[in-house]
């Protein structure tokens, strides 16, 4: 079954470092608690809020041995009043035999606040 996992985070400085040790961390723990690997990801998704604008996030996947094949793009997130700065999503589209409601999305420092229904690793 294809399943979608979400994850957010935040950063505290629009820094490229910071940007991308941050979603590296983000898509270990993503991948880790959901039991997947390169050959099941279909795809990644990251958005950004448009206050991040140092580096692109998708550079981290990179990171990630045996991930250099795993398709990946950054986007921006819409711009709504109030919503959460200095934030950094991800929507990865992956293989899994876990049912729906057993999927694990990872929500990360201030991005907690985002799913506090679904925050159990925070």
């Amino acid at each position: 079954m294809i399943r979608g996992i979400r994850g957010a985070t935040t950063v505290k400085n629009n820094d490229a470092k910071e940007i991308e040790v941050e979603t590296e961390r983000l898509l270990r723990k993503m991948i880790a608690e959901n039991d997947i690997g390169a050959p099941d990801i279909a795809q990644v998704l990251i958005t950004v809020t448009e206050d991040i604008n140092d580096c692109f996030p998708a550079k981290a996947l990179r990171n990630l041995e045996g991930y250099d094949y795993v398709p990946v793009m950054c986007a921006r997130e819409i711009p709504v009043k109030g919503s959460l700065p200095l934030c950094i999503r991800i929507m990865m589209t992956a293989q899994t035999e876990k049912e729906q409601e057993n999927i694990q999305h990872t929500f990360l420092n201030g991005a907690t606040v985002l799913r506090p229904d679904l925050v159990n690793n925070g």
